[in-house]
């Protein structure tokens, strides 16, 4: 008798919806509920990191979004919302707990009054270099569970797949 794997979670669903349901194709389920389970696995993991520096998801992409700009590390904040996929009340709120916690500063556009800028302060650049390279750290022991040959696989097929749902040259740029 051949020895069957347990069936995870996924299976286990998808298996008493075909009892219920044997109507309904519920294949795709094996994809999306197991990608969802492992992004939901991949946020916790990471959201470990960005505690041990005192920041949130939300604040950690906006830290990165900032570094990322290159001297002099400020951008606007409808910019910082666009990058960070938030909207700008939410954006509001991320930069209130930052500029408290004295990593940013805010300050009105030198060319359009109305403006404002956002820009990294000293501690926030010495914080979110040392945050980005233990999450960068964390990344890799979390693509480490596939073998070089199986991620380079599953970057491409997620490459295509994102492809075909987000439009060409996609203005959303959130990852870190």
């Amino acid at each position: 008798m051949e020895h069957e794997e347990p069936l995870d979670h996924v299976a286990r669903i998808q298996a008493d919806w075909r009892r219920e349901r044997p109507e309904v194709d519920v294949a795709p389920q094996g994809v999306i509920g197991r990608l969802h389970r492992l992004g939901a696995r991949i946020t916790e993991e990471l959201c470990l990191v960005y505690g041990r520096y005192g920041l949130s998801e939300g604040e950690f992409d906006v830290l990165c979004a900032l570094r990322r700009a290159g001297e002099p590390y400020e951008r606007a904040p409808g910019e910082l919302a666009a990058h960070t996929m938030v909207t700008t009340g939410a954006m509001t709120k991320r930069l209130d707990r930052l500029e408290r916690a004295g990593l940013v500063t805010r300050r009105r556009s030198a060319d359009d009054q109305r403006g404002r800028i956002v820009a990294l302060t000293t501690p926030g650049h010495a914080l979110i270099d040392e945050a980005f390279t233990a999450h960068m750290r964390n990344e890799r022991r979390l693509v480490d569970l596939l073998s070089p040959s199986e991620a380079a696989a599953l970057e491409t097929l997620l490459k295509t797949w994102l492809a075909r749902m987000e439009p060409p040259g996609g203005s959303t740029d959130r990852h870190h």
